[in-house]
Order: C-alpha cells, then structure tokens, then sequence
C-alpha cells in the first residue's frame, strides 16, 4: 500500500505543479492581452507626405526639362542657314570662276 500511496502523491504533486503552470501561462496570457502596443503613424504619415509633394515637384521640373530639351532637338541644326548660304554662293562663285578659265 505504501507504494500505492507514494505514487498518488507523486501524481497529486504533479498535477498541482501542471496547476501552477496553466495558471501562470494564464496570468502571462492576461497581461500579454492587456498590454496594447499603439503605434503613432502620423508623424511618419505626415514625413511620407511631405516626401511625396517633393517627388511631384521634382517629377514636374524634369518633364518640363524633358520637354524643353526635346524641343530644342526638333529645332536643332548641324549648320546655320546663313552658313549653308554663304558656301553656296561660295560654289558658284567657284564654279564661275573654273567656267571661266575654261571658256
């Protein structure tokens, strides 16, 4: 019998301490619960946003650069008008002046 009785209070000691155990976990539970972490956003919401209006303002001057520059492109020539007229009265003048020695 006295084993029986060893090892009823062995298992009642068992279950207490498994008792004591759930409980604890239970308190932890509670507190975990309790304890709401709250994150204030805004400051960063207010940064992301200020952020955001730079990145507009800069999106803007390079597409008004983009277009200027394209612009400029379109309009562009290897030489100058009065360049190209004034090497072709150039030719003739030359090709005159060839004619006539030949004549």
């Amino acid at each position: 019998m006295t084993k029986l009785e060893e090892l009823t209070a062995l298992l009642v000691n068992e279950i207490n301490d498994f008792n004591k155990g759930v409980e604890k976990l239970e308190k932890i539970s509670e507190q975990i619960s309790a304890t709401k972490i709250k994150m204030d956003v805004s400051e960063y919401k207010s940064i992301i946003e200020e952020h955001q209006l730079q990145m507009n303002t800069y999106k803007d001057m390079l597409e008004r650069f983009e277009s200027r520059f394209n612009d400029k492109i379109n309009e562009a020539k290897i030489y100058p008008t009065w360049a190209v007229v004034v090497f072709i009265i150039g030719v003739l003048f030359g090709l005159g002046a060839i004619l006539l020695v030949v004549i």
